[in-house]
């Protein structure tokens, strides 16, 4: 586990002193006013609100897994979700969520290639969402942000974003192009991994056409007799980026603050896409200069790093912490997480 800690300590020191940096920078003689009239009812509130997230993400999973023929409890899934949160906080690009999850689905019978398509489908639904909102929020944004860097960072993220979307979409619909890309990684892969037999690889490239057949199959059910379990997911997706992108309103009510919830969602949308850009562990770092570069927009100077802080609690902190507990304490997957990190 030497290697799971030193990821989380390098997510945390980045967080932390990026943190600082931001309070330091924002520190006024109004700061500790605005810390003394703190309403800890509303910490409380946004607290309770991101964990409202984990539930509706976990019946997300659900809906998308019963829509296939699996049915997960309510617990399990919640489960599941909020141990992805911990591996997506400390790899670099929040990369390793979904591969633990996956993981995790696998280990509850389901062949990783329903588990993929559960996993991609909801990366799937998330990306087409945010992209959808993305040319408002740039609309909303820009009306009171006027600054060059922020257009260049933007044109980048959402480049990435699209082009993840369109090759996701394209393993979709043409799966025959996609095996024949999967067989050519797996041939120069494999013998790294020591596989160096014809044997050995003619058995990897068998399990992999197996689990490919699967992943096309389950797009194929919840396209079609899985709908209904598709529509729960779209439901869940758009109930989940509502009460997330909540949570920040909250939090401002509890410093005093009253901004326009428009332009509060809009913030967030940008933020999503910016921090798609770095290879820092959940985006640590970018997350905190962005949020504050884009939050002053609505917020006062004097309360804008405590913002960023309670923000990045919430949304960083909060998930190593409940992800941590759930990974190590309940599933005890512990393996498959050093496993990836090494």
């Amino acid at each position: 586990m030497n290697k799971t800690k030193k990821w989380i300590l390098i997510s945390l020191l980045i967080s932390l002193v990026s943190g600082l940096i931001v309070i330091l920078f924002t520190f006024d003689a109004e700061t500790i006013n605005a810390l003394m009239e703190i309403r800890p009812q509303y910490m409380f509130a946004a607290a309770c609100v991101h964990a409202l997230t984990y539930i509706i993400w976990g019946m997300r999973t659900r809906s998308l897994c019963k829509a296939l023929g699996y049915n997960i409890t309510y617990l399990k899934s919640f489960e599941i979700v909020t141990s992805g949160t911990l591996a997506a906080s400390i790899t670099p690009s929040s990369l390793g969520g979904e591969p633990l999850r996956i993981h995790l689905l696998h280990g509850e019978k389901m062949p990783l290639g329903k588990a993929t398509a559960v996993v991609l489908g909801e990366r799937v639904l998330d990306g087409i969402l945010i992209l959808m909102m993305a040319p408002i929020s740039i609309y909303i944004v820009r009306g009171v942000l006027n600054n060059p860097i922020f257009d260049i960072m933007f044109i980048f993220a959402e480049a990435g974003l699209v082009f993840i979307l369109f090759l996701t979409l394209y393993a979709v619909w043409k799966p025959a192009p996609t095996k024949k890309v999967v067989y050519f990684l797996v041939q120069r892969l494999a013998p790294l991994l020591g596989k160096k037999t014809d044997a050995a690889l003619e058995k990897i490239i068998m399990v992999v056409d197996l689990e490919l057949e699967n992943f096309h199959e389950s797009i194929s059910v919840l396209l079609n007799e899985g709908r209904k379990g598709l529509v729960f997911g779209i439901f869940y997706t758009l109930a989940f980026w509502f009460v997330d992108f909540s949570m920040l309103y909250v939090i401002l009510m509890g410093l005093n603050q009253h901004p326009d919830i428009a332009l509060v969602f809009a913030s967030q949308v940008i933020i999503m896409i910016l921090i798609l850009i770095p290879a820092t562990p959940g985006g640590s770092g970018v997350a905190e200069f962005a949020g504050t570069t884009i939050f002053s927009l609505f917020v006062s100077s004097s309360v804008l790093g405590i913002a960023v802080i309670a923000w990045r609690a919430f949304t960083f902190y909060m998930n190593i912490l409940v992800g941590g507990f759930v990974s190590f304490k309940i599933l005890k997957d512990t393996d498959f997480i050093k496993k990836y990190l090494n």
